[in-house]
């Protein structure tokens, strides 16, 4: 929020890396420049000029001798100078062979605005590959393409070819954008939140998010990172960078775009549909205590909230309003945004009915508006009362800053004064961002103060805030040991074979990685189905093990209640005729509440840990979560406690509380088979495990190999 440091000195520049030369570029040559008034290439030159860029300008145009007052270069082979950066503001047809020419010269870096699109021809890779190898090959950095290009606002250098205002002073915040338009908008927010870095990834044809995110945090400057994702192309550095996040303690708030597109893999096993396009982001996000955000709007919130770097302790939300139906609105939001509000102690109570005009209850959240009398000093003192609650972790101050009549006896004031007097996160909080007067922000900009601009996307923001102390809270994970490594070896061989596995045997691989599965039996006759029946004891479920049947339910391929001989019989003779004469004999299973645990592998991030509602429903009601292994029993049951059908095992009309101890042991159980045979499968499912009150079992497994189509 404040104006951020001067900029930065220069350095060796043969120490930098590629994408140091390319962010803190001192030569930048602008192929394509142009003298042209309105023209793209005069608005590359403007940009580095009206910014204030300190560095060399090297023009490159053969048409001009120099272009506004910078000497002008017939070709980049020409510039006398090493080249940090070349700014290409040219068409697809030209880009090849001036890449080709900047990497001749020794440039660094380029940014390519241009989307590198041609039509295919036969035999010839596609253009954009070719760029890519002209810059690899080179050992370049390269921005774009199809983006806008950065600006690096603490070095005063603007690589890029639009307009963007030019007075912008250095921040704490970092934008990285698959977005151009939203590269572009946050540059023009009018909310006083400063970037040190902005940049606008385009297709990463070379360099990606992840490289940028690594620069930022490498940036004492850096303290709080926003990223529009639309996709990750560099898994294993991407979650490097997120690791020295949480290292350096720098929230990373992200809006990632494209969660509703369809599954295309794994749509054999329910845990592959249940994860979607969208569950490894989700997994990952919170792995790394990422802020996922629905909208701009949240983001800026969001990002605002956390640059004013106040962080949240034990507690939770309080707010002081004047209005008794602001107030009620919140409540219902906040609910609705699972926000939760601090109970406050007796004393508080009593601290803010000694200052209260009649009629008004003292509570949390709290309408202190009377006849307005003194209302200065009723709300420092009530919001004082309420900062000095050990139960509350931050404060809300949830008024419509509309224009104030005298600024020195309004909100903003009050504010002003009591900001230095805590640590804990305060935030104005309006419920109409249309009706902020501009001039309020920016006063309180000025004292440090965070202002929030919409009721549910500022409540948001203190859901984030919360969620970035619980997770920067959570010890790292002490996973158990896994199998051993015999056990390891053999299920490793038996899954690069490459064939399914039956449900015997895949309920045997889940037992032995310790999830609870039931007695299972196979049998090929009535006589050993009789048998293995005699031996569970009555009453048992029939299930066909015929390969290729992956869900039996649908196949019509499951008797269920088979209470003696004469109904086994029957039961076996329909699914033989039908299905096949190999079955599974089990016990009915104990009564309980349905639930499915199971694995999918992700192509960029692995195996996931997949945990939600079971049974026949289990793909119509997507109640699920998903995380990356390994998990300890903390965060398995943080992924229980998230469901939505949560409250069911608690027990409901009477019937017992479930074994929540014990589906946490099983989730954990899941998630050594991840980490130790996860490069293998392609999806596991145990579906459903049945939780009682005794306990937690497997009915059903299903393991997919991941060389099996």
């Amino acid at each position: 929020m404040s104006s951020g440091p001067e900029p930065q000195p220069a350095v060796d520049r043969g120490a930098r890396s590629a994408i140091e030369a390319m962010l803190e570029a001192e030569t930048v040559a602008v192929v394509g420049a142009s003298a042209r008034e309105g023209s793209f290439g005069q608005r590359m030159m403007l940009e580095l000029i009206e910014g204030g860029f300190e560095g060399r300008i090297l023009p490159v145009n053969p048409r001009y001798p120099d272009i506004l007052g910078h000497a002008c270069y017939e070709s980049i082979a020409s510039v006398p100078v090493a080249i940090d950066l070349a700014i290409l503001g040219l068409p697809n047809a030209a880009l090849e062979e001036q890449l080709s020419a900047a990497a001749a010269a020794g440039a660094r870096s380029a940014v390519i605005f241009a989307s590198g699109h041609e039509e295919p021809r036969e035999g010839v890779p596609p253009l954009t590959s070719r760029l890519a190898a002209i810059a690899r090959g080179a050992g370049m950095a390269l921005c774009g393409g199809n983006g806008m290009g950065f600006l690096n606002l603490e070095r005063r250098l603007r690589a890029c070819g639009f307009y963007e205002p030019k007075d912008l002073p250095a921040g704490g915040v970092t934008f990285i954008s698959h977005s151009g338009s939203a590269f572009s908008a946050l540059l023009h927010n009018d909310r006083n939140l400063h970037f040190n870095l902005v940049v606008s990834a385009g297709q990463e044809f070379v360099t990606t998010m992840a490289d940028y995110l690594a620069y930022a945090l490498g940036l004492e400057s850096t303290h709080v990172v926003g990223l529009f994702l639309e996709t990750v192309r560099d898994a294993s550095g991407f979650r490097e960078a997120l690791r020295l996040a949480n290292d350096r303690d720098v929230p990373v708030v992200a809006l990632k775009v494209g969660r509703e597109g369809r599954a295309k893999d794994l749509v054999a096993a329910h845990s592959g549909a249940l994860a979607g396009e969208d569950g490894a982001y989700e997994a990952l996000f919170d792995a790394y205590g990422v802020l996922r955000v629905e909208s701009l709007d949240e983001m800026l919130d969001t990002m605002t909230l956390m640059a004013a770097g106040r962080r949240a302790g034990a507690g939770a939300l309080a707010s002081i309003h004047d209005s008794g139906g602001e107030r009620a609105m919140i409540i219902d939001l906040a609910a609705r945004a699972r926000v939760p509000f601090a109970e406050i102690s007796a004393i508080t109570q009593d601290r803010l009915a000694a200052v209260l005009e009649p009629g008004l209850p003292p509570v949390n959240p709290l309408d202190a508006w009377g006849t307005g009398n003194a209302s200065q000093d009723i709300y420092a003192e009530c919001i004082r009362a309420l900062l000095a609650d050990d139960a509350v972790a931050a404060l809300a101050f949830s008024v419509d800053l509309t224009t104030e009549d005298d600024p020195s006896t309004g909100y903003i004031e009050t504010a002003q004064a009591v900001w230095p007097e805590t640590d804990k996160p305060l935030a104005m909080l309006s419920n109409l961002a249309s009706s902020v007067d501009r001039r309020d922000v920016l006063r309180l900009a000025e004292s440090g103060i965070p202002v929030l601009e919409g009721t549910t996307t500022g409540l948001a923001a203190f859901r984030h805030l919360f969620a970035y102390r619980d997770a920067r809270a959570r010890s790292p994970v002490r996973a158990e040991p896994a199998g051993s490594s015999d056990a390891r070896a053999r299920w490793q061989s038996r899954l690069r074979e490459g064939r399914p596995l039956g449900e015997a045997e895949s309920l045997a691989l889940l037992s032995e990685y310790g999830v609870p599965v039931t007695d299972s039996r196979l049998a090929a006759s009535p006589e050993e189905a009789l048998e293995a029946a005699e031996g569970i004891g009555w009453p048992v479920a029939l299930k066909t093990a015929a390969a290729g049947v992956l869900h039996k339910s649908d196949a019509g391929g499951v008797a269920l209640g088979v209470a003696d001989r004469e109904a086994l019989r029957n039961a076996y003779d329909d699914l033989a005729a039908r299905l096949g004469p190999l079955v599974l004999v089990q016990p009915m299973a104990p009564p309980g509440v349905e639930m499915h645990l199971g694995i999918v592998h992700d192509e960029q991030f692995g195996p996931l840990v997949l945990v939600a509602a079971g049974g026949v429903l289990v793909e119509l009601l997507a109640d699920r979560g998903l995380a990356l292994p390994p998990l300890d029993e903390t965060r398995a049951r943080t992924m229980i406690d998230r469901l939505q059908s949560r409250p069911l095992l608690d027990g409901v009309r009477g019937a017992p509380a479930a074994d929540l101890d014990a589906l946490t042991r099983a989730v954990v159980a899941i998630s050594r088979l991840a980490m130790d045979l996860g490069d293998d499968l392609a999806a596991v499912d145990a579906n459903p495990v049945i939780c009682g009150s005794a306990g937690c079992v497997a009915v059903d497994g299903l393991v997919l190999p991941r060389t099996v189509s």
